[in-house]
């Protein structure tokens, strides 16, 4: 007897499977699929689409694969490791290896200075930060709570934290008129509004280092963010996996440092940590959930059985990162490498008068490309975020796929790429921009353009490619037929 699929086999899925909250839908994830129809390449498809929204950290590959190189034995896969083979292949309970806890503990210390000891017997293993946020949520939260999250926040929290969960977000908004901080007084607006819609509200979630915004938070609002949750008695969740992005001042602070020397419930701080960002390790799938909390410790490592860490991805990164002279080294000279690129994508768009908010960390910057809108809303963000897409051949991604309430913003990623690729990026918009000002009958000779006078006038009509919006899905932690590195070599 034959089966035909018809609209109806859709009835024989889940709510979960079929819901839309995998957010996939939205321009943050179009982008990649502009990209990944169209990838750049200097010879092969020099007119192809540059990847600028990926934020992956490729400045420092080659300090570990010397590392690897030089250490063959960290691998249970080589003939100097096989002896351990053995042992590491098979189960391994949920702990994890005591000395890869050892090494992630240790490296999450150094991050924040050493001014704060983590406990090993606290590191509770997932795949990647994603399964991690997710794993918190589950821990903390039924279907319909919500968690407050400052904006612009990260494009995928809406799905990590809601899809499978049944969660809500309900977005804090900041403003750029004092840097997009976190206020008290924009938290209790919040919270009020959820609680006037009788939305139950279990905690608040933050990236520090910001994603999208490249800041760091101070101690301050930091210790503003505990006295909140802690008069309200919700949790905190303070994601930490660009901790060792930091490039200049401020330094990073983590929130275990802050609690330090705090009166507060120390059952309501929980941290998400990962080797994505940091050493520029995504796939390797290493999240780590970090809490205060015994019973959310105990709920978690149970979890912990659905996203394990490979024990042979554990066996070597427990011996790298307990190699306290190349974690010293990766550290500074990572550090250093980020500052360098982040300079010159910034310097090079304030040149053609594109600024930028003023940032320190992270693998990204948050453009104001406010002036170049035909008018502040975010149908005309996205008319020309398509026209960057589409024309200018560079995926940027649009603030309002951050939350953020003011149209005109963009995340540009600057880590996942070589010099000449930067090169190229940058005389594309160059080249935008000068359209822009000969478009509005500015004189190129002119030594000072005002940018609040400029306003490009694209019909947003049939831009967009709308085979983009095709149901195909494209996750950024999923393999895609490119790799989403862009290396330009003649």
């Amino acid at each position: 007897m034959e089966f035909t699929r018809n609209n109806n086999n859709r009835q024989l899925l889940s709510k979960i499977a079929t819901n839309d909250r995998h957010g996939e839908n939205t321009p943050y994830f179009d982008g990649w699929k502009a990209y990944d129809s169209n990838p750049f390449h200097p010879t092969q498809n020099p007119d192809g689409v540059i990847q600028m929204g990926l934020a992956e950290n490729q400045l420092c590959v080659d300090l570990i694969e010397k590392w690897i190189l030089e250490n063959p034995d960290a691998s249970i896969c080589t003939a100097e490791g096989v002896d351990r083979f053995r042992d590491i292949a098979i189960f391994q309970d949920y702990h994890g290896l005591e000395e890869f806890r050892e090494g992630v503990a240790k490296f999450m210390g150094r991050v924040g200075g050493n001014r704060v000891k983590f406990d090993p017997n606290r590191i509770v293993m997932s795949g990647g930060a994603t399964g991690a946020n997710e794993t918190v949520m589950f821990c903390l939260a039924d279907p319909g709570d919500a968690f407050l999250v400052p904006s612009p926040c990260y494009a995928a929290f809406a799905r990590d934290l809601r899809w499978r969960t049944g969660l809500e977000i309900v977005p804090v908004d900041c403003k750029s008129s004092n840097n997009f901080r976190i206020t008290r007084a924009a938290l209790e607006e919040a919270y009020e509004k959820a609680q006037s819609s009788n939305i139950n509200v279990k905690g608040v979630i933050i990236a520090n280092p910001s994603n999208p915004l490249g800041t760091v938070l101070d101690k301050e609002t930091m210790r503003s963010l505990v006295s909140f949750i802690n008069d309200k008695s919700i949790h905190l969740v303070c994601d930490e996996i660009y901790a060792a992005t930091v490039f200049g001042s401020p330094r990073f602070i983590s929130i275990a440092e802050i609690i330090q020397d705090m009166d507060c419930n120390r059952d309501l701080i929980h941290i998400v940590y990962s080797l994505s960002k940091d050493m520029g390790l995504p796939g390797f799938r290493v999240g780590i959930v970090y809490s205060f909390n015994d019973d959310v410790m105990n709920c978690a490592r149970k979890m912990s059985s659905f996203g394990l860490v490979s024990s042979q991805t554990q066996f070597l990164l427990a011996s790298m990162l307990n190699d306290e002279e190349f974690v010293g080294n990766f550290l500074r000279e990572s550090s250093k490498r980020l500052a360098k690129r982040h300079n010159v994508f910034t310097k090079g768009l304030e040149r053609v008068g594109i600024s930028s908010l003023k940032s320190n960390a992270g693998l990204f910057f948050w453009m104001d490309m406010r002036p170049l809108l035909k008018e502040q809303t975010v149908q005309a963000e996205l008319e020309l975020w398509r026209v960057i897409i589409n024309k200018v051949k560079l995926n940027v991604s649009p603030g309002s796929s951050f939350q953020c309430s003011e149209p005109g913003w963009f995340r540009v990623c600057f880590a996942n790429m070589d010099d000449e690729t930067v090169k190229v990026a940058l005389e594309r918009i160059r080249e935008f921009v000068h359209q822009g000002k000969e478009k509005d009958g500015v004189s190129e000779k002119s030594k000072h353009w005002r940018k609040q006078n400029l306003r490009l006038s694209f019909s947003s009509s049939r831009l967009y490619n709308e085979s983009l919006m095709s149901p195909h899905m494209i996750s950024p932690h999923s393999p895609i037929p490119q790799s989403p590195l862009v290396r330009a070599r003649t």
